[in-house]
This record gives C-alpha cells, structure tokens and sequence, in this order.
C-alpha cells in the first residue's frame, strides 16, 4: 500500500508541479501580451508624431508659399500706386494747361458743313 501512497504522491506532485507551471505560463502569456500591447501603442504614436510632423511641414510648405505669395501681390500692388502718383504728379501741370487751354482758348469758326441759304 506504501507504494500504492507513494505513486499517488508523486501522481499528487506531478499534477501540482504542472498546475505551477501552467499558472506560470499563463502568467507569462498575460505578461507578454501586455507587453505587447504597449509596444504596440508606441509604436502607434511614434508612427503619428512622424505623419503629423510631415503633414504639418507640408502645411507650412503650402501655406508659405501662399504667404509668400500674398507679400508678393502686396508689394506689386505698392509699386503700381507708387508708379501712377509719380506719374500723376509729374504730368498734372501739363495737362492742366492742355485741359484749360482747349476750355479757353475759343476760335470761332465756321463749320465746313454750313451752307448759306441763297
């Protein structure tokens, strides 16, 4: 019978040492998953940070140059007003004494289309 016990103890203990190790693989399969897991979400955000930050550059890229843009459209626009008030101011006078001399200076003539009644 001794040896009927003591192949059921050992049957006992096998079946506790399994249970251990199952307990511990399973404890390990959760660890890794978690571990997993983690990585994963920073792997995650790693990969967003870097598509932001190109979208971002493209953005400055685009929006730049339609700044860029738009300083140049407002210095072209500066030039031109600079451009008629020189021009208005250097030709004012002359024009002034055409305007005023055609409005003034009347010499009555006859049309060439007038015919004297006979």
């Amino acid at each position: 019978m001794t040896s009927q016990s003591q192949g059921i103890q050992q049957l006992l203990q096998a079946e506790k040492r399994a249970k251990d190790k199952l307990e511990e693989a399973k404890k390990r399969k959760g660890k890794r998953l978690r571990q997993a897991k983690e990585e994963a979400i920073a792997e995650i955000d790693h990969y967003r940070l870097q598509r932001e930050k190109e979208f971002r550059n493209k953005q400055t890229n685009v929006m730049g140059s339609q700044g860029n843009l738009s300083a140049k459209i407002e210095e072209q626009t500066k030039e031109t007003v600079r451009n008629l008030t020189s021009s208005y101011h250097k030709n004012m006078e002359t024009m002034m004494k055409k305007l005023l001399s055609t409005i003034c200076d009347i010499n009555p003539e006859v049309h060439p289309n007038f015919r004297q009644a006979a």
